[in-house]
């Protein structure tokens, strides 16, 4: 089981890697239909692991609590949202003061990234108490986030390759785009592993920081224009929804 985590949390990042790599292969980036399609099939699958993986076994643990059954994934819902927007603007205000490309760079990444991959590692905690629900909310999660983060490596390869650089320079700087997540994702198991009765909690806390990271970055991408994000949205959630009943 602690092999399968530690492959959740690094398989984002791995996914970043390959959209760099893309630098080797390609004279441009992938189309941004393509990207909207890409996005919205990870978005969808996001959606439908929050309330299948997430949620609804966050209620089903929380009956015959101290606590009304709605409240803890209500609140959790709540405070996996809000904690990663505060998180978010904590880290900008402390990477604001970065000077000239390079610190916007570092900003532009670590908003992005860093709780992404604290949300995985979360999920990974989840998943290391042994629940099959945490194991597949927390294998479906790791996908969507790896989905998006395929145009994300090349979305930063690419452009330094235009500008100039190496190929190996152009992977490199896609590839350490990716990088914080596994660093937020350490983070969030080592403060998870203690709190296993509150598992409710974090169950839905975790549902509530998908939701935000799908509804914030990739659902507006998918969306923005054409119906193709929409149609890669229905079919990533009913992809994920058989998955989640089936299995």
């Amino acid at each position: 089981m602690l092999g399968a985590a530690l492959g959740l949390t690094l398989f984002p990042t791995l996914c970043t890697t390959a959209g760099a790599a893309a630098v080797f292969f390609l004279r441009k980036p992938p189309g941004q239909r393509s990207q909207r399609m890409l996005l919205g099939f990870a978005a969808g699958v996001m959606l439908a692991a929050s309330i299948w993986s997430l949620i609804l076994p966050s209620i089903e643990r929380s009956k015959g609590g101290l606590f009304p059954a709605w409240l803890p994934p209500a609140a959790g819902l709540c405070i996996g949202a809000f904690g990663l927007l505060w998180i978010e603007e904590k880290a900008g205000k402390m990477l604001a003061g970065g000077k000239g490309h390079s610190g916007r760079v570092v900003l532009a990444i670590t908003l992005h990234n860093l709780p992404e991959g604290m949300v995985v590692g979360l999920a990974a905690a989840l998943a290391l108490s042994g629940s099959p629900d945490a194991l597949t909310g927390a294998m479906a999660l790791s996908l969507g986030i790896g989905l998006q983060n395929i145009p994300e490596g090349a979305s930063v390869s690419f452009p330094i390759r235009q500008a100039g650089g190496t190929r190996w320079r152009a992977f490199w700087g896609g590839t350490a785009s990716g990088l914080v997540e596994p660093a937020g994702a350490l983070l969030a198991v080592l403060l998870a592993n203690w709190v296993a009765p509150a598992m409710p909690w974090l169950m839905a806390a975790a549902a509530g920081a998908m939701v935000c990271v799908t509804a914030q970055e990739m659902i507006p991408q998918a969306a923005v224009r054409g119906r193709a994000g929409i149609v890669s949205i229905m079919l990533g959630f009913t992809l994920m929804m058989i998955m989640d009943v089936a299995l």
